[in-house]
């Protein structure tokens, strides 16, 4: 990081919306043309790219697969109430600067020797205390070290719904410019900048400021062709009949009224434990006994319990149907 230079372009350019599909598939994360779309924008416009949606579709795994795809370094920081500047953005390195200040003590008698006067004295003391705030102190958290980075990095800013406002609205400056502004140091930019995702679950409003710096992706649950992608990629070994079924019963599912509906991630974890449990086709039992596995509240599980050999039926009827094959 330099002051106040030409910011370069992120390295690594993604040439077409297709090759963000086919490359992302041999990744194993399967994208729609929207989703493919938004990340050609985001970084040819060289713009943050803020990823909405209900917990578990990939919001997170979009972010993780870019980097992958364009090998760059993924830093990630993940957000929570009460996160501020300090474990964003940098710290002062407070050990080596109490270790130097021991030093200079120790040597005091060398530093001012040959001085006249108490004004020369602290003029000479003076010029120790910008080397403790120099960069060589800086300890560097997420934010400055995706700035830093030599070759340019994917930085995920995950949850930011979770984050106090205050905390979005110092993010501004970053997201607008690239650039950061360390009172001590001065004004900091990056030199080639970051490609820059931002994930919420919408437990909060996020303010227009922030959404006007940012290009916009909402990922909703999948419809059933591409869930069953997602687990023809994420679990191979799954027969064609078995994936056919469960996401069907997945679907289903999500039709209900529940506190928690199943994502995309408990059907992947579904599809493993149907694997791991050697079935090749759903029976009421075998769903009831791994109910846990894709409900994560227990009057959820109550819910579905009693109607489930209905909705086993429905959902090994629906996948008969010739929409029901990969």
């Amino acid at each position: 990081m330099t002051l106040v230079k030409p910011i370069k372009s992120a390295a690594g350019k993604i040439d077409s919306i297709e090759s963000i599909r086919a490359g992302f598939e041999t990744l194993g994360y399967i994208t729609n043309p929207q989703i493919a779309t938004s990340i050609y924008l985001a970084q040819n416009l060289e713009k943050p790219l803020l990823v909405e949606g209900p917990p578990g579709v990939g919001k997170t795994e979009l972010a993780i697969a870019t980097a992958k795809y364009l090998g760059l370094p993924l830093v990630r920081l993940q957000c929570y109430e009460g996160l501020d500047e300090s474990k964003a953005l940098y710290e002062w390195k407070y050990g080596k600067q109490l270790l130097y200040t021991q030093i200079l003590r120790e040597t005091l008698g060398e530093v001012l020797q040959g001085a006249k006067g108490l004004p020369e004295s602290m003029k000479r003391l003076h010029q120790f205390s910008d080397v403790f705030f120099s960069e060589q102190f800086l300890e560097e958290r997420p934010l400055m070290k995706a700035m830093r980075a030599p070759a340019g990095a994917v930085l995920l800013i995950d949850e930011l719904d979770k984050a106090d406002q205050e905390f979005e609205s110092f993010l501004l400056e970053l997201l607008s410019e690239y650039q950061i502004s360390i009172p001590e140091i001065g004004t900091l930019k990056a030199t080639i900048k970051p490609i820059v995702f931002l994930t919420s679950n919408n437990t909060r409003e996020l303010s227009d400021a922030l959404k006007r710096r940012c290009l916009h992706l909402y990922i909703p649950f999948p419809d059933a062709e591409l869930e069953r992608k997602i687990i023809a990629a994420r679990v191979p070994d799954v027969s064609v009949k078995l994936r056919n079924e469960l996401v069907a019963f997945i679907q289903g599912l999500r039709g209900l009224d529940l506190k928690k509906l199943p994502a995309v991630s408990e059907t992947i974890d579904w599809a493993r434990t149907l694997l791991l449990l050697h079935a090749n086709t759903l029976d009421a039992e075998m769903v009831r006994t791994t109910l846990n596995v894709i409900l994560k509240f227990q009057d959820d599980i109550e819910a579905v319990g009693a109607q489930l050999t209905t909705l086993t039926d429905e959902a090994l009827k629906a996948a008969e149907r010739p929409s029901g094959s990969l």
